[in-house]
Order: C-alpha cells, then sequence, then structure tokens
C-alpha cells in the first residue's frame, strides 16, 4: 500500500484539481484569521494541497509541531507562522516528489517570514523511531488526512505518544466510514489514494486510539463526503464517509469515562482568535469569564496542557460525585446526536 500511496501522489496527481472526490477541502473552508497565513505561502505548495479538515489548533506560540504526512508543506509553512521564530515544525512525508516541492521553497518561506523554523524528514509515519525524533519532544502533533492511508494504523498512534510531551495534543483530520469496508474496497489502489479503502469504521477508531494510550477521544468537527465519481460510488454501495477532526491529549490519568469531581473551569478570553469563546470539541466551548462545571478529563486536559494560562481552575479530585451528568459520545454519523452536542458539530 505505501507503493500505491506514493504513486498515487507522486505521479497519478498534478494538483487538487485531480481528485475524484470531496475528502479534500479547499482555503475556503478556512477561518478568516488562517486566510492570510495561506496568502504567504507559494501557490505550487498551495496547488499540490491533498489534505483534508483543518490542523491549525490554537495556542501554539513556540511550540514544537511535528506535521505527519505534510506533503508540499502547506500546512507546516502554515504552522511555521503560528509558533513564530522560537517555535519549530517538523515535517514527515514519504512521497519524494512531494518532498521535493517542500523542500524548494524553504527559503522562500524563510525569507517571506523572517526566520527559517522548518524542516522536513524522508519517511513513513508508521516508523517514527527510524526518523531520529526525541521521545517527548514535540508540543503538538498534527495530520492532514494521511493516517487514512497508512497500512499500520495503531503504529502511528503509537509513534505519536512516544514522541508528544506530557500534556501534548495529536490534532488531526481525517476520513472515516460509517461501517467496516469489504476486502475489495480497502485494495483498490483509487479509492485507497482517494482516502477512501483506508478509512477506519469510527467506532474502530476509537478503540485503538484508547488501546494507544489516549483515554479520552474529542470530536471538534465532522462534515459528510460526497462521492461525486459515480464509478467509484457503485464500488463503495452503501458506505458513508465523513471527514472528523480530533484532538487526543497525552496524560497518564485521563478516565475512559467523564467523572463528576465537582471541578470548575473559568475561561479567561485571552487566547488569540479565540477572545470570546473557546471550543475544546464539539461538546465543550467556553465563554470568557463563565464559570463551567467540567468532568475530570476536561480539567486535567486544560490543566496540564499548553492552554492552562488561559483558564482558572477551580476544585480537585478529593471527591467523586459519581459519573459526570453530561457524559457522551458525539458520534461523526449521527446529526441528530450530534447537534445537541454544540454548535460545532458537523
Amino acid at each position: 500500500m505505501h507503493e500505491t500511496v506514493q504513486h498515487y501522489y507522486g505521479k497519478e496527481l498534478t494538483s487538487s484539481a485531480d481528485l475524484k472526490t470531496t475528502a479534500c477541502c479547499d482555503a475556503s473552508a478556512m477561518p478568516a484569521w488562517l486566510k492570510p497565513l495561506l496568502a504567504n505561502i507559494h501557490p505550487e505548495v498551495l496547488n499540490r494541497y491533498y489534505g483534508c479538515g483543518l490542523v491549525c489548533p490554537l495556542a501554539l506560540e513556540s511550540c514544537r509541531v511535528l506535521d505527519l504526512g505534510s506533503g508540499s508543506g502547506r500546512d507546516v509553512y502554515a504552522l511555521a507562522q503560528l509558533v513564530g521564530q522560537y517555535g519549530e515544525v517538523v515535517g514527515v512525508d514519504m512521497t519524494e516528489e512531494q518532498l521535493a516541492v517542500a523542500e524548494q521553497y524553504r527559503d522562500y518561506h524563510a525569507k517571506r517570514f523572517g526566520y527559517a523554523n522548518v524542516r522536513f524528514l524522508n519517511g513513513y509515519i508508521e516508523h517514527l523511531e527510524a526518523l531520529s525524533l526525541s521521545p517527548e519532544y514535540f508540543d503538538v502533533v498534527v495530520s492532514n488526512c494521511v493516517i487514512n492511508l497508512s497500512p499500520d494504523k495503531e503504529a502511528v498512534l503509537r509513534g505519536v505518544h512516544h514522541v508528544l510531551k506530557a500534556g501534548g495534543e495529536f490534532y488531526f483530520s481525517d476520513v472515516y466510514a460509517d461501517r467496516r469496508l469489504h476486502e475489495a474496497v480497502r485494495r483498490d489502489p483509487v479509492l485507497y489514494g482517494e482516502c477512501l479503502g483506508g478509512a477506519l469504521y469510527w467506532q474502530d477508531f476509537l478503540h485503538l486510539a484508547r488501546r494507544c494510550g489516549f483515554a479520552d477521544v474529542r470530536l471538534v468537527e465532522s462534515r459528510g463526503l460526497e462521492i461525486t465519481d459515480e464509478k467509484l460510488a457503485a464500488k463503495l454501495g452503501d458506505a458513508r464517509f465523513c471527514s472528523a477532526t480530533y484532538r487526543l491529549f497525552k496524560a497518564d490519568d485521563l478516565e475512559d469515562s467523564w467523572e463528576d469531581y465537582g471541578q470548575q473551569v473559568c475561561y479567561r478570553g485571552t487566547l488569540r482568535e479565540a477572545e470570546e469563546v473557546f471550543a475544546l470539541d464539539v461538546q465543550h466551548r467556553f465563554t470568557r469569564g463563565e464559570a463551567v462545571n467540567v468532568d475530570g478529563n476536561t480539567w486535567r486536559m486544560l490543566k496540564e496542557s499548553r492552554f492552562a494560562r488561559y483558564f482558572d481552575f477551580s476544585g480537585d479530585f478529593s471527591g467523586h460525585r459519581g459519573a459526570f451528568p453530561a457524559a457522551q459520545v458525539c458520534p461523526v454519523f449521527d446529526r441528530t446526536q450530534a447537534e445537541g452536542c454544540g454548535s460545532s458539530c458537523c
């Protein structure tokens, strides 16, 4: 499958216009504050972008960020502007043609930004250990519609957990299916290259993430995908797909259920680009100055991560009150339930 993906992204596709599905989204889906960053990126880098969703989380200043499947470098160069000159962004990709584009414009972007803070590595995202990346080095790992292309998704998640700092975050977009796909679909080279054949059943992804050390999976947003190519649609049958953004925090003490310890957080409103409301996920939106009851996991995610300085915290874990009242899973495909989880869902 590595060879299939390398051929598809290195030889078959010459620009995003060659894609046959809507698994990849364009710059129009970006929030307004990100668009000026994209305007600083060389047009050829943008033209060779094949990602999905948004992978630019907030509060990245001076952070070390790893981009898995960085391709032509679009997200790396966007992130480079967010981390600033004291941060670092490392891109990993296995496709030489894509890496060549990213490397070609490294000096161009250094001059445009006024600093050089990126590097690219040729390698497989399943084998981060082979790239000599230090354990617990990165504050944030991102990935944009790439994990579905990996033949060993568990190795990817375990590698991410290994290189993340305690309190670090894996923030990524990918494609998911509403069922386990037939072997013929999973082996079709075009469907695989279009990010459909390798898509995990979303429930299987949740179990996999927990098995790899990420106890509490948080959905940030999702959107349904339209299969516009009739031949591909016929091969897929009734299977449905969505692009979803998740965030996983590395914290040893996260529980596999939401528990109530009587804790509260209050958002200070000091996070740039989210002065009034900060959205952690589809179920947690924090308004500036408003104290909110939260479960123990949410309290830890905020308290033990780079977001701590933007919140005031009260409570501890000395008294357990049972299951947190609002505990629920927000399925990526169940629009009825999703709409009840928060306005940013689906």
